[in-house]
């Protein structure tokens, strides 16, 4: 029986069951310490003096003067310290490190700074600092604008998002082999090495970095993993022994990267029959105190910005900018989120500025094969567009609850939105991500650094493996990576580990079993020994990106999806409740169709969050709410029923035609949500649309 397609057991599933995965905070070495990082209070300024105010036996101490090798979080950009010297750019930055082997005792350790507080800037539109700058044009935007019939204008806004995953950041640092190795929560575990080598100074084979039991990423132990992996290491090697570094919750949402704030600007020319002629497009985002991942989240996000329709004329100007604001970083959908929640309240707006219904002017303007999108590319044949956006349409009764829900306390509305699949243009090739199978005793066993954090990785990894060697899913090992065993597969981000590392492990199995011919990999391994096959990413044929001009063929493909939001409005309270979420995606193949469908709830889930309740409330730049109790997350209580279609239109750029899953379902429930909200006759533009917004939006409606 073929095991790609079918839910098979996971691979994980009898460890996280029974409750014996060991996840880092349950890690233990001998003669371990505990670590604690002390930070700055103020968003700006600089150190005056630091005072140790406890007995210092039995404690290691680090500052930026013990920096083995840089000082610097390697990653984009080398402008983020590892501790700061004497700057201060933005509250909880690190500036000291304690180690004892005592929790109780480093708790109660006092360090006393003093500041020269100096005037920050928290607004992104009166920043200087660029952080990243980039522009998209296609035909001209001016002329076509001049010409059209009716122009849109409209300004939209996006607040933080907290990843909130269920285990905070933690590692342990171990002195070995005159070395460090790592062990960690973490996405990433080669970013984690680089940052390492530079920051310790160290050679590769020195340094070891090995992935425990995550339990939650979502982007946020993409890039962070790197700082707090560094931060134990330099303790680990002065003291000459095992450090333990585990965040709390209030200390991991205070410090660590949120998603990017955004504004984002429309002017968008049509004809009155509801033609797209023109698009011109601005995207500001708040980068936070260091530049991090922001190139990147700014680069997805103006790609995506012009939303899956086709138009002549776009132009899209995208800034990302700094502020004495924690930075921000990875998040799942990472810039998409932002700018197709602006899109497509803005399609809902030229829907009524035309007086037509807004499922039949996103069905005149998507996207079709042979089609291009705003950098010119090319959509192929399982652009699906139109057909996620009829199925979303017909099966949740949109029209007719449309009219039944008029007048009522009750909206509907709905988001048709697209998502790359992998790195941006030309990332993949610059990554050469590997990966690699090898014969056992037991079968095969797969070789990748891609990260299992929930997600099901070495399940779906296994079942593309099994099928393309012909050997039953169980004979298919997996395990969690270790730098010093597996190659560089990149990072697992960017809804690529599916689809790229799934693709490269594709063409592994094929080779493999060119080698072994009819035998099982068993078999062979008896006769001959371990066999291991690696391969190289190689890029799809025809592919072509200018990073300077961003022209060309943004990803390899996308994936496609419809989201119709039904929701409830408490009169009183103003509370906006969903009560009905149909989610139409199309990722072309459903590797293991019940993980799928996860992802699906999930994704839209977090989009619910974002869209109504999840507000982190800054004051003079820090998080004011970094507590579970008051930054609150859908529960099941508040998660609606949910109709998750998977529909498959096959890739040929992926493993049995898949594409990737994981970030696109987080980029439609937001606008759906605001455009149901927009039935009840509530003009709403930035979220969370909280009751303090929905209540606003009423009394201007009155």
């Amino acid at each position: 029986m073929p095991a790609v397609g079918t839910n098979v057991p996971r691979k994980d599933s009898t460890e996280k069951v029974t409750g014996t995965a060991r996840y880092v905070d349950d890690l233990v070495f001998p003669g371990m310490l505990h670590a604690r990082t002390i930070r700055s209070t103020i968003p700006r300024g600089r150190i005056r003096d630091v005072r140790l105010s406890f007995d210092r036996a039995g404690f290691t101490i680090i500052d930026h003067r013990d920096v083995t090798g840089r000082n610097v979080v390697a990653l984009i950009e080398d402008d983020q310290p590892l501790l700061a010297e004497r700057e201060i750019r933005h509250v909880a930055e690190p500036i000291l490190l304690l180690a004892h082997e005592d929790l109780d005792t480093l708790r109660r350790a006092r360090v006393d700074i003093d500041y020269e507080p100096l005037e920050p800037l928290f607004d992104p539109t009166r920043s200087t600092q660029l952080l990243k700058d980039l522009r998209i044009v296609k035909g001209d935007v001016e002329q076509a604008l001049a010409g059209a019939e009716v122009v849109v204008e409209g300004e939209y806004r996006t607040g933080h998002q907290e990843q909130l995953y269920i285990e905070p950041n933690g590692v342990i640092a171990v002195p070995e082999n005159g070395g460090v190795t790592v062990h960690g929560s973490l996405q990433c575990p080669f970013y984690v090495h680089k940052a390492l080598r530079i920051a310790l100074g160290l050679p590769d084979d020195r340094i070891r970095v090995v992935q425990t039991e995550t339990g939650g990423g979502f982007g946020g132990k993409e890039e962070y993993p790197s700082v707090i992996a560094a931060h134990a290491a330099l303790l680990a090697l002065k003291a000459k022994r095992p450090v333990k570094l585990i965040y709390d919750r209030l200390e991991d949402m205070l410090a660590t990267t949120k998603r990017h704030p955004s504004i984002v600007r429309h002017r968008t020319g049509v004809t009155r029959d509801g033609r797209l002629v023109a698009m011109d497009i601005e995207v500001l985002m708040d980068g936070g105190a260091y530049v991090t991942l922001s190139p990147v989240v700014l680069s997805r996000g103006a790609i995506h910005a012009a939303g899956p329709y086709r138009c002549d004329h776009v132009r899209i100007e995208a800034r990302a900018v700094g502020t004495n604001t924690p930075p921000n970083g990875a998040f799942r959908g990472f810039g998409a989120p932002q700018t197709q929640f602006a899109v497509e309240v803005q399609m809902e707006r030229i829907a009524e500025a035309l007086s037509m219904d807004p499922a039949r002017l996103r069905e005149l303007n998507a996207l079709r094969p042979g089609d291009t999108t705003a950098t010119g590319q090319r959509v192929e044949a399982d652009c699906s567009a139109l057909q996620v956006l009829q199925q979303a349409v017909e099966r949740s009764d949109f029209h007719g609850k449309r009219e039944r829900y008029a007048g009522t306390n009750r909206g509907i509305g709905l988001s048709l939105f697209f998502h790359g699949a992998g790195f941006t243009g030309s990332g993949e090739v610059k990554l050469a991500s590997r990966a690699a199978l090898c014969t056992t005793e037991r079968g095969v066993r797969i070789l990748v650094g891609s990260a299992e954090i929930g997600q099901g990785t070495r399940t779906m990894h296994a079942q593309i493996v099994a099928d393309s060697l012909g050997i039953p899913y169980e004979d298919v090992e997996t395990g969690l990576p270790d730098t010093s065993n597996v190659p560089d597969s990149g990072p697992t981000v960017a809804s690529r580990t599916c689809m790229v590392v799934g693709g490269i492990l594709q063409r592994c199995a094929s080779d493999l079993r060119e080698r072994i011919g009819d035998m099982h990999p068993r078999e062979h391994f008896t006769k001959h020994g371990a066999t291991v096959v690696t391969k190289e990413y190689e890029p799809p044929h025809g592919i072509a990106w200018d990073d300077d001009t961003y022209r060309g063929d943004a990803y390899a493909t996308y994936a496609w999806a419809c989201d119709v939001a039904e929701v409830e409005m408490d009169p009183d309270t103003y509370e906006i409740r969903p009560i009905h979420f149909t989610a139409v995606q199309d990722i072309g193949k459903a590797i293991h169709p019940v993980l799928v469908a996860g992802q699906i709830e999930g994704g839209t889930a977090q989009g619910i969050g974002y869209a109504l309740i999840e507000e982190v409330v800054m004051r003079e730049g820090a998080m004011a709410n970094a507590q579970m109790t008051n930054y609150l997350v859908p529960t099941t209580l508040d998660t609606p029923t949910m109709d998750v279609v998977i529909v498959e239109t096959p890739s040929h750029h992926g493993p049995f035609g898949a594409k990737g899953v994981g970030e696109m379902p987080i980029d439609g429930p937001a606008p759906a949500i605001v455009n149901a909200i927009r039935h009840l006759g509530l003009d709403i533009r930035q979220i969370p649309a909280t009751p303090e917004r929905i209540a606003e939006a009423a009394c201007v409606s009155a």
